[in-house]
């Protein structure tokens, strides 16, 4: 057998270990499913919800007309459009951000201003972006109920709208997941854009006031709460609901494998070199004239990556191993060396 082959097989191993490792990660997280509806539709819990909201014009009317009537504060985070009308419109109860003082991450600011006027027992931090299903509240709720957790994030199923997400989004979520292992870092796989708290535990952490300075708060809000010994868990719940996934989402969260261990980031560098050395051991088939082989590899990312992707976006695979790069290497050199980066027109 000719050596490009052999090199070929080689690399396919390594990527089928890899995929193969995302996907486990991933699947080990305990699932959140929908709750029976009883007699007479969802009973409402004692739950509020904040929504912190940035030039979300597009997206607030959705997210907040998705969850129970009268159950939302939508913060504005001094958007330049129309963010706080639509908010209005659908529903929502609005406030505008404090001002930001030096240093302070906007994020953590309005989500701080909307929990300090509730009073209710369960608070849930949701991005503008998220959408539910009926009764998710009641689920997630119920399952921090029953495993007497205070911190929970919930990861909702991934949602790709425009061509650029569809392309790079899924092979970024495939990445993410070879570095973060909710199993042995907990920490590392607790996300913000759908968190809920119990409130007493969360003003006893400090809340939000705590982590104002952090580009990724969620990180540090479960390092807290380990810190105090207080229970927190990471779930999927991909029936309760979706988020919007950005390709610019994944050079912020390079940050992330910077507070966590450093493994962890390695995972994501080996897998996105592995996977960038497609294109070259493509050529190389080529070239030696293995065209048979040549045709098989050609398909292996969409076949690989199929399940993150879903079949019928899964001919975008290639474009999205290629087009991430930049992203990437721009967050992590960002990360390691605590350079400012733009986010919605504000430095942080």
């Amino acid at each position: 057998m000719d050596i490009s082959v052999w090199a070929a097989l080689a690399l396919g191993l390594v990527l089928v270990a890899l995929v193969w490792r995302s996907r486990r990660h991933y699947l080990a997280l305990p699932e959140i499913g929908p709750v029976p509806i009883a007699e007479g539709g969802f009973s409402t819990p004692d739950c509020m919800v904040v929504i912190p909201a940035r030039d979300e014009e597009g997206n607030i009317s959705a997210a907040v007309r998705s969850l129970p009537p009268d159950s939302v504060i939508v913060v504005d985070d001094f958007s330049a459009d129309k963010t706080a009308d639509a908010a209005r419109a659908a529903g929502a109860g609005v406030l505008l951000a404090p001002k930001l003082a030096e240093g302070v991450v906007g994020k953590s600011n309005a989500c701080m201003e909307g929990a300090r006027v509730l009073t209710s027992r369960w608070i849930l931090f949701a991005d503008a972006d998220t959408r539910f299903k009926p009764g998710a509240i009641n689920a997630m709720v119920s399952a921090a109920d029953a495993g007497k957790i205070a911190f929970l994030s919930v990861y909702l199923r991934p949602e790709f709208k425009t061509f650029a997400e569809s392309a790079i989004s899924p092979y970024g979520v495939a990445l993410y997941f070879c570095g973060i292992n909710a199993r042995a870092d907990p920490p590392s796989a607790f996300n913000g854009q759908c968190v809920l708290v119990k409130r007493d535990a969360y003003e006893f952490v400090g809340g939000h006031r705590a982590v104002l300075g952090y580009v990724c708060e969620d990180v540090k809000m479960a390092d807290l709460a380990q810190r105090h010994r207080l229970k927190f868990a990471v779930a999927k719940a991909p029936k309760l609901g979706s988020v919007r996934i950005r390709p610019a989402d994944f050079g912020r969260n390079a940050s992330r494998f910077v507070l966590t261990k450093w493994w962890r980031g390695a995972w994501v560098v080996l897998t996105a070199v592995a996977w960038a050395l497609w294109l070259p051991a493509l050529i190389f088939l080529v070239a030696r004239g293995q065209v048979a082989a040549a045709l098989v590899w050609l398909v292996a990312p969409c076949v690989l990556l199929g399940a993150w992707y879903g079949w019928s976006r899964a001919i975008l695979a290639p474009i999205g191993i290629y087009a991430i790069l930049p992203r990437l290497i721009h967050g992590a050199v960002g990360a390691v060396t605590n350079r400012h980066f733009d986010w919605k027109g504000r430095v942080i």
